[in-house]
């Protein structure tokens, strides 16, 4: 029998051949499951409000006209010039091959977003001497709830943290390679071409990390360049949009929607400074739990790549963005893939001890009382309620479930508990998609979808309608095609004046505005749409 005997460099080449082939299988494994928890029932729901419903909206006219693409445009002509077009751009794409519906309107970030998951476990792979920091963390942000909700929703933000990543990981390996310093501009200039001033900003954190950990790159023609590169698209669509709207478009897209949240809050969006630490103790557990251990271990180990680059993406970022005026919840995405390093540099930790070993007794504590009062909610949905909710029921117990089977696994110091912890969010967060209530937004106003019917049905296309709701609601300008607008008593009653109005009211409004010669064309979620005869 021939026996192999692996020496020098033939052992070397094998083990590095065993490596990767490894990390490839859990590059593989972690996209499978990332597609399967973000793209899963896409389409059951309705878009919400704001940026899901401006963001196709902006989509569809340029399906609609392509000539429109480099100028976009929305219902009504109107030019668009809150963000740039890259995100609108794909989901255009989409329409043309699946259609206009709720499932193209949010695949594009949907797969963004889950592609980020391998490439947090890569940028493991480049800071951590071993693989087992890189898998942790790259499953506590494959079921992170904020990450995971936003990624789903037909919103720009986690595209941006998912082109970020991308230029995290060309950073790290230009250390070795200059040649990707190339994808270092070209992850920037994504991420300008997605969401305008945002690029300066990951920028910035970026350059700070090189000036601490590797300053020799700063003096390279390769990044410098790379950076070039990738910042000639974005400054071409800048040149085209001042030369098509002049003063129009700096005054709206560059100091209104861009530098001015810095200082102002825009929109009424202002919150004091902790609101981001707020957000984040809000959707981050169970990893909360272990996020103070996992920081504390970093800065102990500030001196590490791995610990420095944690310190100024979570730190640097979210002082950043703390500071600014204007806030809004998903602004603070691009900190969970910093928390998910930290929690995974930690829990690499515990499964390491031998067993039986000793978990500190505050983590066994929250989870046990995590347990305690989820198991708690999901009673109080059950069927002894006047008002059951099944699905509401099944999500809370799943997570009830992981809570006191991880718990009971800590207590006897298995390590196992962490495998518990992650594959049974991974199944709850399953449910919970696959329920009506990942868009909870969508309980807060009446039913957009049969007023939008309605609306369609009975007013000719380009036609404005005005309606006595608090406030416009984009989502319901998608589905009706038509603009409606949010107007106060007086306005209703001047619009109702003029050749042909168009009123979409409540009844109280409608007694109170008491007009004359109503013709009613239906109503539907408690709302009536009048003309006059």
């Amino acid at each position: 029998m021939r026996r192999w005997i692996l020496t020098g460099d033939n052992a070397k080449h094998w083990k590095s051949q065993l490596h990767s082939r490894a990390d490839w299988l859990w590059i593989g494994g972690l996209l499978l499951a990332a597609l399967l928890l973000y793209t899963k029932n896409l389409g059951d729901l309705p878009l919400r409000d704001w940026d899901e419903g401006t963001v196709a909206q902006v989509a569809r006219e340029i399906w609609r006209s392509p000539a429109n693409w480099l100028h976009p445009k929305t219902i009504g002509g109107e030019p668009y010039l809150n963000k740039p077009p890259l995100m609108h751009w794909l989901i255009a794409l989409t329409y043309t091959i699946g259609g206009v519906n709720e499932q193209t309107s949010r695949l594009p970030g949907a797969l963004l977003t889950a592609l980020g998951i391998p490439i947090l476990y890569s940028i493991g792979r480049e800071i951590f001497h071993y693989r087992q920091p890189a898998i942790f963390s790259a499953l506590v942000y494959l079921v992170m709830l904020p990450v995971l909700r936003h990624g789903r929703l037909a919103m720009l933000d986690g595209a941006i943290v998912s082109f970020f990543l991308f230029t995290v990981w060309c950073l790290l390996r230009s250390r070795r390679n200059l040649r990707y310093c190339l994808g270092v501009g070209i992850g920037l200039g994504l991420i300008g071409l997605t969401k305008g001033m945002v690029g300066l900003l990951l920028g910035a954190i970026a350059l700070l990390f090189l000036f601490w950990d590797t300053p020799r790159l700063l003096g390279s023609w390769y990044l410098w360049g790379g950076i070039a590169i990738g910042s000639l698209p974005v400054a071409a669509w800048y040149a085209a949009q001042w030369w098509q709207y002049g003063h129009q478009f700096t005054d709206r897209a560059v100091v209104d929607q861009s530098l001015s949240r810095i200082w102002q809050a825009v929109e009424n969006h202002q919150h004091p400074p902790w609101f981001y630490l707020l957000e984040i103790l809000k959707y981050c557990f169970p990893w909360l739990i272990f996020l103070p251990s996992g920081l504390l271990y970093t800065w102990n180990h500030r001196n590490w790549r791995w610990a420095k680059l944690i310190l100024v993406w979570g730190g640097g970022y979210l002082l950043a963005i703390s500071l600014m005026g204007t806030k809004l919840p998903w602004y603070v995405l691009p900190v969970y893939p910093a928390i998910a390093l930290a929690v995974g540099v930690q829990l690499a930790q515990f499964w390491q001890q031998p067993y039986p070993a000793k978990y500190p007794r505050y983590a066994i504590a929250f989870l046990t009382l995590l347990a305690v009062a989820t198991w708690a909610a999901s009673f109080y949905y059950s069927p002894w309620n006047t008002d059951p909710d099944w699905e509401l029921q099944w999500i809370l117990a799943a997570v009830a479930g992981t809570m006191t089977f991880s718990a009971w696994l800590a207590v006897r110091g298995d390590r196992q508990f962490i495998a518990v912890l992650i594959w049974g969010m991974y199944v709850a967060l399953l449910l919970f998609v696959t329920s009506r209530h990942w868009v909870w937004e969508l309980a807060e106003a009446y039913q957009v979808k049969p007023v939008a019917a309605l609306i369609q049905a009975r007013t000719p296309p380009n036609r404005e309608i005005y309606t006595s709701f608090a406030y416009n609601r984009p989502s319901l300008d998608f589905y009706s095609d038509r603009r409606v607008i949010s107007s106060n008593f007086n306005q209703l009653q001047q619009q109702w004046q003029q050749p042909h109005p168009y009123l979409l009211l409540d009844r109280p409004t409608l007694e109170r505005l008491k007009l004359p010669a109503i013709e009613s064309l239906g109503q539907a979620s408690g709302w009536m749409l009048v003309t006059r005869e």
